[in-house]
């Protein structure tokens, strides 16, 4: 069974109508309130600015002041009265949140505010008659008993716009029933109820039509409110008025003493308000009719490019979503508005893809992180993921699958609703997830003629939701490399860390012996100083990811020295192992730091030595200046005189490799070479055969930025 009023519900929703003024809220408070006076009046317009101006306004007025002097707020207040200032007060509030709905300013209001206030001011003289306590909320409730038709005018201006003018009767409410499925008063009782007043206010407005027999027992303020537009709107049927009178117990020859009165109270209210009534009695007031139905083509045409523009504008709401949560979050909200869907719940593929898995949200949080759905195994949810297509169920009556599965009656329980619309999240050819929403079962019919808007949506959200999951993966994989670079850092420093540590240990047993026999010790422990400073640099190292400082400059035959010095005071170098050095008188400096060079040739030297384990030869040369891409750099060369590497060692020469000797860092020594020559911005080769191994060092010579042809002026020469 298909709802009567959904579709207007869900448009007046969505039109943002104006809420009620604050003051007015305020206002009906204290006049519920047994102790309510001029004191708690006079603060409450205090505080709003532009209804104390009027208030002012009307004070000042000739209607009330005869003398030419200005009078203050509070002498206003006095010189109005109580009653002046209440209705002031509700009147304004009213007027200026209906001047704020849409199309309002574009419609001839003359004939709708009359009406307003006389029913209004009829309303608050038969609350007087019966002793009714709260006169001003009878007022108020007939100054509202027809803001329906604003709402509808807002909402439907197309279909209604005719009918705003049309005769107030029971015609009209049946027009309205058929071409909008709604009536005003049905209109205006439910937007009076989103304010949550605690007041038969919007019954007031909603029985305003009622048979008089349905009334007599009704409240009060329900009675009176029906009598008024009666005879406000229909004084010229005295039976039918007569009727409605016996509901407040009134005398028929009473009845047009109400309305006489409200002729003269509604042109001096009018005045102090200042709206313009004139002419309203001339504004024609047809017989409802229904709107010429549309072209259904024409029909059709307009809700496909309104749902295109809902969707393209969803895909940008999803766009500048923050993060995983806030899209879901998104997507669960535009869902509900868009589709009506009492609840929403997200299930995303999981990880291995072989289920459905609840992203946790709402009151049901714990139960929807635990829910999964199998996708090997048949079942509504399970088809409709693997098919790729829209699914509806519901949990009895026509139209409902034989046989649910667990995980769609766990769905219904959780979601709570009649119905469940599954709407597959497909991106390409695969489906990253499911929305499914909870409808009442008479909405499902309505759900399915929807179906290209569904998918439509359902595309756009599939869409920013692959964009989302990228964005996760692509920081899971940055963290996943930043982590693996930390622990690669640390396996490196790790591996430099122990030739300092070694050589710190070789000569803690050379100072032993040497305090042993009492002699001195100040170079040793001017080479421990540096080893233990080398120490600490590594270490520092591993946090600092910033390329060396360029304006660093080292000596390279004073790095030499103090390697093959660290070498020769210990037992790294065996004495069956010669070294030679040729440094040439040419150019020694480089643009690089000592400590980094120092770090490559202790590496060098000490894979030589143990290349060479029975003897052999380790030459250390300076080769002098070489022009490479137009920059000049230092050739250093470390060679010994080993059996040579193999074919794969050598392919495989600067990763880091499985290495023959023990423990977890061997093997990276050359790794760390190559990284430590391209930080210095350097360049590292290496020669290989049965005579031997030989590192070629290419450093930028100091200055290597100045022009080449004074130096080629020098003799020097281009090539490797």
């Amino acid at each position: 069974m298909q709802h009567p009023d959904q579709d207007i519900r869900n448009r007046l929703l969505i039109a943002r109508l104006p809420a009620m003024p604050q003051i007015l809220i305020k206002l009906i408070e204290l006049l519920q309130a047994d102790d309510a006076g001029m004191p708690e009046l006079a603060a409450l317009i205090a505080k709003d600015a532009g209804m104390a101006s009027k208030i002012l306004a009307v004070a000042n007025s000739s209607a009330y002041q005869r003398h030419h002097r200005t009078v203050g707020l509070e002498q206003a207040l006095v010189s109005l009265g109580t009653d002046t200032i209440k209705t002031l007060v509700i009147s304004e509030s009213v007027f200026q949140t209906f001047n704020n709905f849409p199309h309002s300013g574009s419609t001839d209001l003359r004939a709708f505010w009359k009406g307003s206030l006389t029913t209004a001011v009829i309303a608050r003289d038969i609350a007087r008659a019966l002793d009714y306590p709260q006169v001003e909320e009878a007022y108020l409730a007939g100054l509202l008993h027809n803001v329906g038709r604003l709402a509808l005018l807002a909402t439907a201006p197309k279909e209604y716009a005719y009918n705003f003018t049309a005769r107030d009767d029971e015609e009209l409410c049946a027009v309205e029933q058929r071409t909008l499925e709604i009536t005003h008063a049905e209109a205006g009782a439910w937007l009076i109820e989103r304010w949550n007043l605690d007041s038969f206010l919007a019954d007031s407005v909603l029985y305003h039509h009622e048979p008089v027999p349905r009334l007599e027992a009704a409240h009060p303020l329900i009675r009176i409110v029906r009598l008024a537009h009666q005879l406000c709107y229909h004084a010229d049927a005295p039976q039918a008025a007569a009727d409605a009178g016996a509901l407040c117990g009134i005398e028929e020859d009473k009845l047009d003493a109400f309305v006489k009165s409200a002729a003269r109270q509604v042109a001096r209210a009018a005045e102090a308000l200042g709206i313009d009534l004139a002419g309203a009695d001339d504004v024609p007031a047809p017989p409802a009719a229904p709107p010429v139905p549309p072209d259904p083509v024409q029909a059709r045409l307009s809700e496909e490019v309104r749902n295109m523009v809902l969707v393209q504008e969803m895909g940008q709401c999803f766009a500048r979503q923050q993060g995983e949560a806030g899209m879901l979050d998104a997507m669960t909200r535009s869902a509900r508005i868009l589709f009506d869907l009492e609840a929403t719940v997200i299930l995303l593929e999981s990880p291995t893809g072989h289920a459905l898995q609840g992203a946790g949200g709402g009151e049901a949080q714990q139960r929807l992180a635990e829910f999964a759905v199998p996708l090997n195994k048949p079942g509504l949810l399970a088809d409709a993921a693997n098919s790729r297509q829209l699914a509806f169920a519901a949990r009895s009556g026509a139209g409902a699958p034989a046989g649910l599965g667990i995980a769609e009656e766990q769905l219904f329980r959780i979601i709570g609703s009649e119905a469940l619309v599954c709407l597959p999240l497909v991106a390409g050819q695969r489906c990253l997830g499911m929305i499914v929403g909870g409808v009442p079962a008479w909405q499902l019919p309505l759900l399915q003629k929807k179906e290209r808007f569904l998918q439509a949506y359902g595309s756009q959200a599939a869409n920013a939701l692959e964009t989302a999951l990228s964005e996760r993966g692509h920081a899971r994989r940055q963290l996943a490399h930043v982590a693996e670079e930390y622990r690669e850092a640390s396996r490196r420093v790790v591996h430099e860390v122990n030739n300092p540590l070694s050589i710190i240990k070789n000569y803690l047993s050379v100072l032993d012996a040497k305090l042993a026999r009492r002699e001195p010790v100040v170079s040793e422990m001017s080479i421990l100083n540096e080893e233990i400073d080398r120490v600490g640099h590594l270490i520092n190292g591993l946090a600092d990811l910033q390329p060396s400082d360029a304006g660093c400059a080292a000596n390279v035959a004073r790095v030499v020295e103090d390697v093959l010095r660290l070498f020769r005071a210990t037992d790294f170098l065996p004495a069956s192992v010669q070294v030679i050095t040729r440094m040439q008188e040419g150019p020694q400096e480089i643009d690089g730091d000592a400590d980094l060079l120092k770090q490559i040739l202790v590496n060098l030297v000490k894979n030589a030595i143990e290349a060479q384990p029975n003897g052999g030869r380790i030459e250390i040369a300076n080769r002098g200046l070489v022009n490479r891409e137009r920059r000049l750099y230092v050739e250093l060369a470390v060679a010994d005189a080993g059996p040579g590497l193999s074919q794969d060692v050598l392919a495989n020469l600067f990763t880091a490799v499985k290495s023959s000797k023990e423990g977890k860092h061997h093997g990276l020594g050359l790794s760390i070479v190559h990284s430590l020559v391209k930080k210095m911005n350097g360049m590292i080769s290496c020669r290989s055969g049965a005579n031997g191994t030989s590192f070629e060092l290419l450093l930028p010579a100091r200055g290597s930025t100045s022009q080449l042809a004074p130096v080629q002026a020098r003799g020097v020469v281009d090539s490797v």
